[in-house]
Formats: structure tokens, C-alpha cells, sequence
């Protein structure tokens, strides 16, 4: 059938070598995704680059600085753009096409990284029946942070033959069965649900605003790091925020979401109808998040060009959902010790409650 895969098509795919793993381990297996690791194999860049008409090792001579190994770990350096190889590579025979996404842990560090492959012209695309190996562009924008080989950065969603999104009025319908969205105004869905940004309280944290000067932070170390030695938390003044040029914020929804357990959610990265910022790099909800009571959607902005004020309630983000291609045997939650699952406004895994 088409649609996205689940975790048994996943194991198989392993199984039969369609994807290769240098260190296969079936808890990187989600339930409608694959979480990739970083090899030890890395190279400075001098530019961001596609391979739209060769192999990106062929490429790599003329357009890094300086090879690096992770083996003992290597500190990224802010605002450096690094290339690492992954441990998986792919050999589809299948039809099968996909994406790849960072994970949440990623986009709350303001990690900018985007999955590139041999003759593609397109960041983070999986081209139908892809056989190769699989590269990570990693740029570090808030700090400095150590990585490991074995570390993972984005995840890997697969489907057979197509995606297959859901269009407004099924959404609607399902919301009125199952609810995919709880809030206390009108859900609204156009292209897709619509998530508004919760400025309601003068009194409470709404928001963390990343430090221009922290620690080192190591990826590999959760429940580790002092929050206060990285982040500022805000208060909303006369329910509204300034989002400052070239700042980093963690944010919450308004809304509390779920994605029932036949279908998977992605969040529109940027929008420019909703805003000239970028929300949420971490794309990918897994069937099961939220389910079935809901729960608040982290997200990550940034702005580029001009500061930007966002008030109580403004539309701050889209998410889309998209059919699996059968019942899933997995779910996320506590079952399989996911990480933001009944969520509110959260930091990284990587720091101290």
C-alpha cells in the first residue's frame, strides 16, 4: 500500500539491506521513522553545496577546509558548516521514495543541519529507489557543541510509491471523531492545522531565548547542563514578544495536538505567509505523539532579516498529516521511553529538569 512506512517495514528494510547500518540497533527504529547516526568521517566546509550531477565525495577536495575525525569527538564551532558522512547509506529496490528531517532534540540546540545526497539537487529528499551514501551538513547558530561518532542528528521518513497528506476536510472530519487538535477557540484548518503561539500569561515563562556566550555543550550528555548557563527565560509584556534578529527562542502552542495512531505529522518549517521567521527545524511527529488527550508543540523560531513582534494567539506554524501505508506496531510515548511526549514548553533532553 502507499503511504509512509512503520516500524516493521523499517526492521525489514534493514533485514533485506535496503538500508545499510555500520551499527544497527533496533531502538533507532521510531515508529514511522528511522533515527540516522554520525559516522566518524567529517570535513569542514568552505561552502554549503548540492551534488545535483555527481557524487559528493568528488566534491569534497575542492570544497572543505580540513578533514576531521569524531572518533574521539570534535567540537563544532558556531557558525562553522561541517559535513559529516552517516553510518547508513541506502540501496532501495523498492519503490520507495522519502525525506529526512532533524530530530527534536537538533532544532531545540539551533542546529541547522539538512541531509544531502549524491545526484540530487534537493536538501533533505530521498529520490525514488536512492542507492548510495547518505552526507549531513551540520551548522552549529546558538553554540558550541561536541559530537560524538554514533550521535544522531535528523531521522529518516519512508514511503512506498507516495506521500499521502490529508486535505482540510478529512481533517476536519477526523477532528470531529477523534480530535487531532484541543483548544479552547476554533480550530482552524488551511493547509493543514493551523498553531497559534501562547502569549497568555504577563506572569508566567513563555519563552527561552538562547545566550550569546555559554559552555561548551556536549551532545552526548543528557540531563547534564545547567539551562541558566544557556538560556534567558522571558515573560510576555502586554501579551506579546519581541522576536530579535538573529536571536534564538524556544516557544510553546497554544493548542495541544495529537497525531492518532494511522497517521504521522510534519511541521511546515517556514511559511513566509504567517511570517518573515523560520519555525520548528525539527519536522517529524511520529503516530502516537500526544495521543489521545493532546499536547503542546515546541517550537523553535528564529528571524533573519528584522525583528519581529508576535502576539497572544497569532498563527505561528503549520503542521500536516499524512496516512501510514498500515496500523502501526508501535506508538510514541513512555512505552518506548520517547522523550517529549505530554510536552509543555520544553528545552532539550540535554539539560537538568
Amino acid at each position: 500500500m502507499n503511504g509512509s512506512l512503520t516500524f516493521d517495514d523499517y526492521v525489514k528494510l534493514l533485514k533485506n539491506k535496503e538500508i545499510i547500518s555500520k551499527y544497527y540497533n533496533k531502538k533507532r527504529v521510531q515508529p514511522s521513522s528511522i533515527d540516522l547516526t554520525l559516522s566518524s568521517e567529517c570535513y569542514e566546509l568552505k561552502f554549503s553545496f548540492l551534488s545535483p550531477k555527481g557524487k559528493i565525495r568528488n566534491k569534497l577536495k575542492t570544497l572543505s577546509f580540513k578533514k576531521h575525525s569524531l572518533k574521539n569527538g570534535l567540537v563544532f564551532k558556531k557558525n562553522h558548516t561541517y559535513l559529516v558522512k552517516l553510518n547508513e547509506k541506502l540501496n532501495l529496490i523498492s519503490p520507495i521514495i522519502g525525506k529526512c528531517n532533524p530530530k527534536s532534540s537538533t532544532g531545540r540546540l539551533d542546529i541547522f543541519c539538512r541531509t544531502i545526497l549524491d545526484n540530487s539537487n534537493e536538501y533533505e529528499k530521498i529520490p525514488f529507489k536512492y542507492k548510495g551514501e547518505m552526507f549531513i551538513e551540520v551548522t552549529c547558530k546558538s553554540f558550541n557543541i561536541k559530537f560524538h561518532e554514533g550521535d544522531s542528528l535528523n531521522q529518516m521518513r519512508l514511503a512506498y510509491n507516495q506521500n499521502i497528506y490529508l486535505n482540510d476536510s478529512q481533517l476536519k472530519k477526523i477532528n470531529f471523531k477523534k480530535k487531532i487538535c484541543f483548544s479552547k477557540r476554533k480550530v482552524i484548518f488551511e493547509n493543514g492545522l493551523k498553531l497559534t503561539i501562547d502569549l497568555s500569561n504577563n506572569k508566567s515563562i513563555c519563552a527561552y531565548k538562547s545566550k550569546t556566550n555559554s559552555p561548551l555543550l556536549d551532545f552526548s550528555k543528557n540531563k547534564f547542563h545547567k539551562k541558566n548557563n544557556y538560556w534567558i527565560p522571558i515573560k510576555p509584556s502586554n501579551n506579546t514578544l519581541v522576536i530579535e534578529k538573529n536571536s534564538f527562542y524556544i516557544l510553546k502552542s497554544k493548542e495541544r495536538i495529537s497525531i492518532p495512531p494511522n497517521l504521522a505529522g510534519e511541521m511546515i518549517p517556514y511559511d513566509t505567509g504567517i511570517g518573515d521567521f523560520r519555525v520548528h527545524y525539527a519536522g517529524f511527529f511520529d503516530p502516537g505523539f500526544g495521543y489521545p488527550n493532546g499536547a503542546f508543540a515546541v517550537l523553535e523560531v528564529k528571524t533573519h532579516e528584522v525583528s519581529f513582534i508576535i502576539e497572544d494567539g497569532q498563527t505561528i506554524a503549520r503542521i500536516q498529516y499524512e496516512k501510514l501505508n498500515k496500523s502501526p506496531s508501535m506508538l510514541y510515548g513512555k512505552n518506548i521511553n520517547s522523550n517529549y511526549q505530554n510536552q509543555k514548553l520544553a528545552l532539550s533532553k540535554h539539560f537538568k529538569e
